[in-house]
C-alpha cells in the first residue's frame, strides 16, 4: 500500500468515525435543544424513591414483619374513614414490611449517571446529635446473641443536626446518615456536569417515629426554627445560585398559584446545573399542615416549593402517587401549571408480579416526576421488571403539557 493510499485510508476512517461522532451529538444536541424550549414543568424526568436508603439487615426484618403487621391490622381500626381511604391509596397493597422494602439503591451518583433526575431524601431533626446512634432493633438483637449486623454510620449519626434515614431504629442504614453529607454529594456531582438538566429533590420531613422496639428514639417535630435550619443548609452546602425557589417563580404575581398557573416556571435552559427542593412536610405526606407556611402563605424567602392543594396561595406541588386510580386528575393538574409526582410502583408490588399498568398510568398522566425502586434490570424477585422513561433517555416532552404554547393555555379548568 502507497503512502498515499495509507493517508487516504486514514483519512476516511477518522471521517468515519467523525460523522458517527457528530451524528450522536446532533442527535443529543437536537433532544436537548429541544428541551431547552420548554418550561421545567413541561418535562418529565424518572426519580427514585428513598434514595438514600441501604438494605434492611434481613435478620431485623424477619423479627419485625410480624410486629409491623399486627400493628397495621390495628391502626386500620382506628383510622377515621377519610384517613383510612388515603392511607389505602397511597398503599395500595397487603405487602410486608420486608417485601416492601425490597430494593437496593446505589449512592446518588451512580442514579445520576444512570438518568435519574429525582431524588428524594428523608430527614429527622436532631439537634444535638446521638438521638439516632443506638438504633433500638439492633439493641434488642444485641441483647439476643445477634452481633454480626449489617453495618452502619455510627460516627455521623452522633453528630448533631439533620439525619437522613427511612425510619428510625429500623430502617436506618444510608448511603449518607447526615443531611449535609447527601447535599454535598449532590453538589459535588452537579459541579461534575455544570450542564445537567434540573433535578427535583422530594425532602420528607419525618416527624413521627414507629416505636415498636422498646427504648426506640424519640422523633421530634418540625418547627418553624427547624424549617428555618433545613432550608440555611441547603443554601449552605448547594449556594443559592444553584437553586430554584418559589420567590423565583413567584416573581411580581400575587401568590405563587397564580404564577405557576400562568405558566412562570423557568425554562429548562434557564435551570440546567439547578435544583427545585420539594417539601412534604410531614411523615408520609399525609398532614399538609405545616409550620413550614407559617406567615408565609406564598411561601416567601422559603428554599422549598411544599406539598399543597390546588386551591392553597401556594399551591405548586402536588403530591398523586397513584395514577391508576388519579390519571385524570393528574393530567387537569399538569394542564393547570403544577408539578405533580407519582409513582411507577408502589412498596414493589409492581416489581414482584412484574406489572408495568401503573407505570404506563404515571407516564401517561403527564406527572412531571415518576418514580421508581427499580431503574435498572435485577431486582429481589428475579423478575425482568424495572422502568425507564418510554424515550429511554433523562427526560422527555411532558405528553400532556408539553405543546401549550401561551400562558394563557396553562389555566384549562377553573378552581
Amino acid at each position: 500500500m502507497t503512502t498515499m493510499m495509507k493517508l487516504k485510508q486514514i483519512t476516511l476512517t477518522a471521517m468515519s468515525l467523525l460523522v458517527v461522532g457528530i451524528g450522536t451529538s446532533f442527535g443529543q444536541q437536537t433532544e436537548l435543544a429541544e428541551l431547552d424550549q420548554l418550561k421545567i414543568n413541561q418535562i418529565q424526568v424518572l426519580g427514585t424513591h428513598n434514595s438514600y436508603a441501604r438494605p434492611v439487615d434481613p435478620r431485623l426484618s424477619a423479627y419485625a414483619d410480624p410486629i409491623f403487621s399486627k400493628m397495621m391490622e390495628k391502626m386500620s381500626t382506628l383510622f377515621p374513614p377519610d384517613k383510612l381511604n388515603s392511607f389505602k391509596e397511597f398503599h395500595p397493597n397487603a405487602m410486608s414490611m420486608s417485601e416492601g422494602l425490597k430494593y437496593d439503591h446505589p449512592p446518588f451518583d451512580v442514579q445520576l449517571d444512570s438518568g435519574i433526575r429525582s431524588l428524594e431524601m428523608d430527614v429527622y431533626y436532631d439537634p444535638t446529635g446521638h438521638r439516632f446512634d443506638k438504633p433500638a432493633g439492633y439493641e434488642l438483637l444485641n441483647k439476643m446473641g445477634v452481633s454480626d449486623l449489617a453495618p452502619y454510620q455510627k460516627e455521623d449519626l452522633e453528630k448533631p443536626g439533620f439525619k437522613m434515614l427511612h425510619i428510625a431504629d429500623f430502617d436506618f442504614r444510608s448511603h449518607y446518615a447526615t443531611f449535609s453529607a447527601g447535599l454535598a454529594a449532590l453538589r459535588d456531582w452537579s459541579e461534575q456536569h455544570p450542564q445537567h438538566l434540573p433535578i427535583f429533590i422530594m425532602v420528607e420531613a419525618k416527624d413521627k417515629g414507629i416505636p415498636i422496639f422498646p427504648n426506640s428514639a424519640e422523633v421530634l417535630p418540625f418547627d418553624d426554627k427547624a424549617f428555618d435550619q433545613l432550608d440555611a443548609e441547603v443554601v449552605a452546602v448547594l449556594g443559592r445560585e444553584k437553586l430554584i425557589t418559589p420567590d423565583d417563580v413567584r416573581g411580581n404575581y400575587s401568590t405563587l398559584r397564580e404564577a405557576i398557573r400562568s405558566g412562570h416556571w423557568p425554562t429548562v435552559k434557564a435551570s440546567r446545573g439547578k435544583f427545585v427542593f420539594l417539601l412534604l412536610p410531614a411523615t408520609a405526606g399525609m398532614n399538609l399542615e405545616s409550620a413550614y407556611v407559617k406567615d408565609k402563605p406564598n411561601l416567601e424567602k422559603r428554599i422549598m416549593f411544599v406539598q399543597s392543594e390546588p386551591n392553597d396561595s401556594f399551591a405548586s406541588f402536588i403530591l398523586l402517587d397513584n395514577a391508576l386510580v388519579r390519571r385524570e386528575e393528574i393530567q387537569s393538574l399538569v394542564k393547570e401549571g403544577y408539578i405533580v409526582r407519582s409513582r411507577s410502583d408502589i412498596e414493589t408490588y409492581e416489581a414482584k408480579i412484574n406489572d408495568y399498568s401503573r407505570a404506563n398510568a404515571a407516564f401517561s398522566s403527564g406527572a412531571q416526576i415518576i418514580s421508581t425502586d427499580f431503574f435498572r434490570p435485577g431486582n429481589g424477585y428475579n423478575t425482568s421488571y424495572y422502568v425507564r422513561l418510554p424515550n429511554s433517555k433523562v427526560a422527555r416532552r411532558n405528553p400532556v403539557n408539553s405543546m401549550m404554547k401561551k400562558s394563557k393555555d396553562m389555566v384549562s379548568t377553573k378552581r
